[in-house]
């Protein structure tokens, strides 16, 4: 399907919409669809948010979902899905996905990578044929799936690193970017977004961030992060980073996170977010509550007639016990992983919904501490 089946041409926009302290409340305009941020995207790797109907996904809060290049690329193929219509018809959902570029994925699951100023060359994990990406061909790929936000191609630095790697790195990454968006051209109704490198260290953050703005994108992201360096050091890096980033343009931090990250993010001035934590914390019965993590393994739940959270009005609260979701994950059943991602996505969407209203109303250090205040209180008690 062509870009011009795809819908209204009218260009990508971002407004702010308040703030508090650095705290931001705006809105992503797309042709498909307006994105309240803060925001949270579930992750639907390969065309499908596991376990979940599009609608559902829908239902929870979400606005926007993000797709994964390398997965697609290599199964079923970007062309495969262009030729049925783009990765919106395809999965059956209409609203706003932002694509990532593949880079991560090639360095954390492809086999026999080689890197090099052309890109990366790698075997794929799922059938061994050999594969190279470069900023070129991420920006077709993703073109060819038809998201509306598009990741330009970067190497994301791995932790540890020297600063000597880190540089090195960051710069292959802005030579990659300028790249990226050459490659992605005018596109109406399309964004590119540019990633900030530098590891840990605040002058190669400085450095990006400076890069990034000569080229000029629609929305920047902090890569490099949530890669094993910890809350501390990462909220430490955010302390600077989005403030080096334009304050009139979305400002996504990558693959985070836990709730007490995201609150921590959204003190420090992001706006968007993404993390498979919701989605892969359901299928090992994990569920996500105003008191923190409950695991529904433990035999506490056999006979607790209770619903998983008492405030939460989700599907699988509304209707279920603590003793049924113990049941149904004990025994193998599909069902555990239906409620329990149904439940952790809505608790996501309803932490951002909070944070959106308390940057609104001024009143985000309280929802801060009443946040931390009722996760310290532990889970109820046992019945």
């Amino acid at each position: 399907m062509s870009e011009q089946n795809q819908g209204p041409s009218e260009r990508f926009q971002f407004e702010l919409t308040a703030t508090d302290g650095r705290a931001r409340g705006g809105v992503v305009r797309t042709p498909r669809g307006e994105i309240r941020t803060p925001a949270f995207m579930p992750v639907g790797t390969a065309a499908t948010v596991k376990a979940m109907l599009p609608e559902q996904v829908r239902e929870a809060g979400a606005d926007i979902i993000l797709g994964n290049t390398y997965h697609l690329m290599l199964r079923p193929g970007a062309e495969r899905i262009e030729r049925l219509g783009g990765l919106h018809r395809f999965m059956n959902w209409p609203r706003p996905i932002l694509t990532d570029s593949g880079g991560f994925q090639v360095m954390s699951l492809a086999q026999l990578r080689t890197l090099s100023e052309e890109g990366v060359r790698f075997r794929s994990h799922i059938d061994g044929s050999a594969w190279l990406l470069t900023p070129e061909s991420s920006m077709e790929i993703q073109r060819q799936l038809g998201s509306d936000i598009v990741m330009a191609f970067d190497e994301c630095t791995p932790f540890p690193a020297t600063p000597e790697q880190a540089e090195e790195s960051m710069r292959l990454s802005m030579r990659w970017a300028q790249r990226s968006r050459e490659a992605f051209g005018d596109r109406p109704g399309h964004a590119l977004f540019g990633i900030q490198q530098g590891g840990v260290h605040r002058e190669l953050r400085q450095e990006s961030a400076s890069a990034l703005r000569e080229i000029g994108f629609d929305g920047y992201a902090v890569g490099g992060l949530a890669v094993g360096e910890g809350q501390e050091l990462m909220f430490e890096v955010l302390e600077h980073a989005p403030n080096m980033l334009p304050s009139d343009k979305p400002r996504y931090l990558m693959g985070v996170g836990k709730p007490d990250d995201i609150v921590g993010a959204v003190k420090r001035g992001v706006d968007m977010f993404d993390c498979v934590l919701p989605t892969r914390s359901g299928r090992t019965a994990q569920g996500f509550t105003r008191r923190g993590v409950v695991n529904l393994k433990n035999a506490r739940h056999a006979d607790d007639p209770r619903p998983l959270d008492e405030e939460c009005r989700c599907p699988c609260c509304r209707a279920y016990s603590r003793a049924y979701l113990h049941h149904v994950f004990k025994s193998g059943e599909i069902i555990s992983a239906m409620l329990l991602t149904a439940h952790n996505l809505h608790y996501y969407q309803q932490l951002m919904s909070g944070l959106r209203s308390a940057i609104a109303q001024g009143g985000f250090d309280a929802f801060e501490a009443s946040f931390h205040a009722q996760r310290a209180r532990g889970d109820i008690e046992p019945v």
